[in-house]
């Protein structure tokens, strides 16, 4: 075993906790993608689409907030050669993600169009 390693390095060969950062912020530039199309809503479907926006928004602040977070651990699950999934981030962003879906199908099917 090696001594004490930085957060940062690691022995992975295929770069697993760069590539899975870049796969978060992937999904974080899909929010922020996603709260932009919302605003295109707003003067069809009034005030409402704003709750939309802001959880989509929310949702994108949270995500990136945490990637440190998330890349640190990986690097260091893969250092120690013992790592779990991180199922509750990935629930947190599935979960998000089914709501905001939810709430555009509540909009475009039941809020009526401003003239």
């Amino acid at each position: 075993m090696t001594t004490h390693q930085d957060a940062s390095q690691h022995g992975d060969s295929g770069l697993q906790p760069e590539r899975t950062d870049l796969a978060w912020g992937r999904t974080t530039m899909a929010m922020v993608v996603a709260a932009a199309v919302f605003l295109r809503w707003m003067p069809h479907h009034g005030w409402f689409v704003g709750t939309l926006v802001a959880a989509a928004v929310v949702t994108a602040l949270a995500i990136n907030v945490t990637r440190k977070r998330r890349y640190q651990r990986a690097v260091r699950g893969i250092n120690q050669e013992s790592m779990a999934p991180d199922v509750a981030s990935t629930a947190a962003a599935a979960a998000s993600v089914v709501l905001l879906a939810l709430l555009g199908i509540y909009t475009v099917i039941f809020l009526p169009l401003e003239p």
